[in-house]
């Protein structure tokens, strides 16, 4: 695994270099042993999780008790989402984070989601941040919180 690109969805940069996150955050992705192949979701998810608890993050985080929703982590007003999944489940995501963002729980967010070609390696219909960054171009008015859109391969 490799980080791909990076898009920056209304200067969520700054809030993750103000707290020194950002280059911390990009290396999760730098792991040339884990090769991108159908099946390997479980291994990308536990090897971020991983990483993620050794920097103190709290995991799979309830964004409502009621309902049971909740977002990969959470640290110093930041929340982080892998989407290894279906692309319908993408826009869910990004509700998510615009509802913890209007709420006052977080500053900016990540999502970290494979390139398309990486996406087709993991399985049918993954979800992808090429069409991921699109939808962010679009609703660039609906869609507020800052994201860092992480893109591996």
């Amino acid at each position: 695994m490799k980080l791909s690109y990076v898009y920056d969805h209304h200067n969520a940069s700054a809030e993750w270099m103000r707290r020194e996150l950002q280059e911390w955050l990009t290396d999760v992705f730098e792991v040339p042993e884990l090769r991108m192949r159908e099946g390997c979701t479980r291994e990308i998810r536990a090897h971020v999780r991983d990483e993620l608890e050794k920097e103190g993050w709290a995991i799979n985080v309830k964004i409502d008790q009621d309902l049971g929703l909740s977002v990969f982590a959470v640290r110093e007003q930041l929340a982080f989402h892998l989407q290894t999944g279906n692309m319908s489940r993408a826009p869910y995501d990004l509700l998510k984070l615009q509802y913890l963002y209007l709420s006052g729980r977080i500053e900016a967010s990540a999502l970290a989601v494979p390139t398309r070609e990486c996406a087709d390696k993991l399985g049918s219909n993954v979800a992808n941040a090429d069409r991921i960054c699109n939808e962010l171009r679009l609703f660039n008015r609906i869609i507020t919180v800052p994201i860092l859109l992480v893109a591996f391969e």
